[in-house]
C-alpha cells in the first residue's frame, strides 16, 4: 500500500514526457514508449491522446513519425502532466474522502493540509528539464 499514489495513466504520462524531452529533438512513438515503460498501447494512445488535445505534444504520421514536445521542457511542470490525466489537484482534503470530520477537530490535525500542500508544490516545480542533460 501507498500513501501517496499516482494512477496508472499519469505514471505513463509522466515518464514518456520524460523520455521525449530526453530524446529530443527526435520524436517517440506510442509503441516504443509503451514498450520501454510496460505499458499497454491502447493505455499509452488514450494518455497522449489527452496530452495533445492539451497542447503539450504533436505528433507526425509516417516512417519518421512519432510523438514531440509542443513547448521547451522547463516550460512544462508535473503538475501540469499530471491535471491534464487526473484532472485538478487540489492541496488537503480529507484523506478519508469524507465532507464532515466526524470529531471536533481532524485526528490528523493541520498535517494532512501541510503535506499535501507540500506535495503539491513539489509537482509544481519539477520540470521536464530536471531530467534532460545539458
Amino acid at each position: 500500500m501507498s500513501l501517496i499514489k499516482v494512477s496508472e495513466g499519469a505514471s505513463l504520462a509522466l515518464h514518456a514526457m520524460v523520455l521525449i524531452a530526453r530524446n529530443r529533438p527526435e520524436r517517440m512513438k506510442v509503441k516504443e514508449l509503451a514498450e520501454r515503460l510496460d505499458g499497454s498501447r491502447a493505455h499509452m494512445a488514450k494518455v497522449f491522446q489527452k496530452l495533445a488535445a492539451a497542447g503539450l505534444v504533436s505528433s507526425t504520421r509516417g516512417p519518421s513519425g512519432g510523438f514531440e514536445l509542443n513547448m521547451k521542457p522547463e516550460n512544462i511542470a508535473f503538475l501540469d502532466i499530471l491535471e491534464i490525466i487526473d484532472g485538478e489537484v487540489k492541496p488537503g482534503g480529507c484523506p478519508f474522502d469524507r465532507e464532515e470530520c466526524m470529531f471536533d477537530q481532524c485526528i490528523f490535525r493541520d498535517e494532512v493540509h501541510r503535506i499535501s500542500t507540500q506535495i503539491h508544490e513539489m509537482y509544481r516545480n519539477i520540470r521536464l528539464s530536471d531530467f534532460v542533460s545539458s
